[in-house]
């Protein structure tokens, strides 16, 4: 495991589990332990167990570790032996996996199995992270979420469940998007422009002053002889937003460019799924809406209003795992959708909790 876990328990566990949480990304993995009261007994924040990232044995084992660290800090009893199983007694009645790589039926049942020998959870629901992300974003258990990351994705449930999601896998998959296709979009204006093919912009100062360069030539010999790695544009999406904020025309015509193929991919997922006509929340989520960009926003706005005139855009201040959890007290009771005033407890426990410590 690459860092200890950070864990936040609850001051005094009051229930047994109900729903055991996770939201695991690239990069990280939140777990959530929460009663069928809305209580939030103990989250845990830790390294990756995405089985694309690490492996699909490496990363369980992470994840088994993480569940039994919620555990402690829930103050539950350990979990014994299973005659028969290879895991222990579950933790929770529902786990509801949020993760990332759940794209395709083959991948949850690779991803479904390697759980139910693990027994974590006495049922399982595997799902694409994007589910979480729109769970925790709307107090309702439908609606649209956009994902602007490192790349693109989006996902939709209408009111009665039908779920609609792009297969998101770059290039391949017809995606364009994200920090990585802004920032490369940048240092290609930057390149274009010092060689007389666009116009000029400042990003042909600030793209390679990033990494401590003079020149937009400078930064592609660098690229080009590995000594900076292609992943690392997406460090240059804050630049071309500050760039397009302070007037570039260049810059904004990159941003403009994202926000036009956010609506398509919104405009997309609404007409699938029948929403014209209601008041869709579409969730914002990911590293890049952390800009400060009103036209961006602006133009983000009147473009999925065009076609859902009812639809708000939110943008996403609580974590995933949060989503995971709603989406498993959802299924638990009955109703299609949890009590209002037990997703209010939980949504509350949750403000107090900062993943990673932070």
């Amino acid at each position: 495991m690459a860092r200890a876990p950070m864990a936040w328990p609850a001051a005094a566990p009051v229930a047994v589990p109900a729903v055991l949480a996770v939201d695991g990304g690239n990069s990280k993995t939140d777990v959530a332990l929460v009663s069928a009261e809305g209580d939030l007994l103990a989250a845990v924040h830790g390294p990756t167990s995405s089985h694309q990232a690490v492996g699909l044995e490496p990363g369980m084992a992470t994840l088994e570790l993480l569940v039994d660290q919620a555990r402690r800090a829930a103050g539950l009893a350990d979990r014994p032996p299973v005659a028969g199983l290879a895991g222990r007694a579950p933790v929770a009645g529902l786990g509801v996996y949020s993760l990332a790589g759940a794209d395709y039926p083959s991948d949850v049942r690779l991803l479904l199995r390697a759980l139910e020998r693990r027994q974590l959870a006495a049922n399982n629901l595997v799902l694409n992270d994007t589910f979480g992300a729109l769970r925790a974003g709307t107090r309702r258990p439908w609606g649209v979420v956009l994902i602007c990351g490192q790349g693109v994705n989006g996902a939709g449930v209408a009111p009665d469940g039908r779920q609609v999601r792009f297969d998101a896998l770059g290039t391949i998959s017809g995606d364009w998007g994200g920090g990585r296709a802004v920032g490369a979009a940048g240092h290609g204006a930057a390149v274009r422009a010092r060689d007389g093919r666009g116009g000029r912009t400042s990003l042909e100062r600030l793209a390679p002053a990033h990494f401590g360069l003079r020149t937009p030539g400078q930064l592609t010999r660098a690229l080009y002889d590995g000594k900076i790695a292609e992943r690392r544009l997406a460090e240059l999406s804050p630049v071309v937003f500050g760039a397009a904020v302070a007037g570039d025309a260049v810059a904004r015509e990159i941003i403009d460019r994202l926000a036009d193929e956010l609506v398509a991919m919104a405009g997309a997922l609404i007409r699938r799924l029948r929403l014209r006509r209601l008041d869709p929340d579409v969730v914002l989520a990911g590293g890049v809406f952390h800009a400060d960009d009103p036209a961006f926003y602006v133009r983000l706005d009147a473009g999925v209003r065009a076609v859902a005139p009812a639809a708000r855009l939110v943008r996403l201040s609580e974590p995933p795992v949060l989503g995971a959890a709603l989406i498993g007290l959802d299924r638990l009771s009955g109703q299609g959708a949890v009590d209002e005033a037990v997703e209010a407890r939980l949504r509350a426990a949750f403000a107090t909790w900062r993943p990673g410590g932070a």
